[in-house]
């Protein structure tokens, strides 16, 4: 059945105020704080029939009532307002990536850190390892007589602590002409792009074939690999919340501590829509309790990770996603202008 506007600006309300209060919602607190000209009787039937269509609960037939999982979705797909950030929050977010932006590590915990610290709630990032990164810098030194270091800069990253192989009667002045050779071959260029064309010019490495090979296996497994990560920031705020049992505390805790099904439920996501929000119920890997509001950060083109809330079903919505689009505004701002 097909709500009507009086309907869903009523649903509307009773989640605002659920989440803002925490207590069931009643006709008098609806009329009394939201619509004025309308009787309670009025609202009263309005909630007996929202009831009947299952976005509404009542705990005791003596309560109000409380929003329904079906409420939570309706409410974040259509009734939810904007709210925009304070110039205040916005500056702080900028704090936390000016003169940042160098490392893609640094830039993902400084985004956790901002943005738990803004919703009081779990913050959670994935970093992104795309090969459309172009490379900056290559350089390689040597370690022991038959392995060197290999630092890949990007312009996201630095692909660092790789060892490959080299021959052991290699000179210090031969592996300072390999590391010549790399990046007039390959700076400038996308990792995608060093991965299919190096096949094609490794003939021009013959004298230095297995510092080649090396280094075309690093980049590889860098772009390949999909054992990024999780970085947590602020477990305990779930604790900050009101109408937590053990049940819901244990429900939140499965989630935050396996940073498998965290990685899992954030990648998984359609990069597609600016803000995912996955209402807990509706979607079977997490628990009835808890949603998961998240983003992902693009810079140029260049994906940079995606970054999430992890809250109690009575999140503030409006507030997260306000938070989530700040931040990766201001990302992408400051990242363009670095370049």
């Amino acid at each position: 059945m097909k709500l009507s506007d009086r309907k869903k600006k009523i649903l509307q309300y009773v989640v605002d105020d659920y989440i803002s209060t925490a207590q069931p919602v009643s006709s008098k607190s609806i009329t009394e704080k939201y619509m004025k000209g309308i009787s309670s009787a009025t609202v009263r039937s309005e909630l007996a029939g929202l009831e009947e269509m299952g976005y509404l609960n009542q705990l005791h037939t003596s309560s109000g009532r409380v929003p329904s999982i079906d409420a939570y979705k309706l409410y974040v797909s259509e009734l939810m307002d904007k709210s925009k950030l304070t110039r205040e929050e916005t500056g702080l977010i900028r704090a936390a990536f000016n003169n940042h932006v160098d490392s893609l590590e640094t830039v993902v915990k400084n985004a956790v850190d901002v943005i738990s610290e803004l919703t009081d709630y779990t913050s959670v990032a994935v970093a992104s390892h795309s090969g459309k990164e172009k490379i900056v810098k290559i350089q390689i030194f040597r370690y022991k007589p038959t392995q060197a270091l290999l630092l890949v800069l990007t312009e996201n990253t630095l692909i660092r602590d790789k060892f490959i192989e080299i021959p052991e009667n290699m000179t210090d002045a031969e592996i300072e002409d390999a590391s010549r050779f790399m990046m007039k071959a390959f700076v400038g260029k996308a990792l995608d792009e060093v991965l299919l064309t190096g096949k094609a010019i490794c003939e021009e490495f013959a004298s230095y074939r297995e510092i080649f090979d090396g280094v075309m296996d690093a980049i590889e497994e860098y772009v390949e690999r999909d054992n990024a990560d999780v970085v947590i920031k602020g477990e305990s705020k779930i604790l900050n919340h009101d109408n937590l049992d053990g049940e819901k505390v244990k429900n939140f805790l499965s989630v935050i501590t396996s940073k498998d099904k965290l990685k899992e439920l954030l990648t998984e996501s359609d990069e597609n829509i600016e803000i995912n929000i996955k209402i807990g119920g509706e979607d079977e890997n997490v628990p009835k309790d808890c949603s998961i509001v998240s983003a992902t950060y693009s810079a140029s083109g260049v994906k940079v990770g995606t970054y999430g809330v992890i809250g109690p079903l009575r999140m503030d919505y409006q507030k997260v996603v306000s938070v989530l689009e700040g931040v990766g505004k201001v990302l992408e701002d400051i990242m363009k202008n670095k370049k």
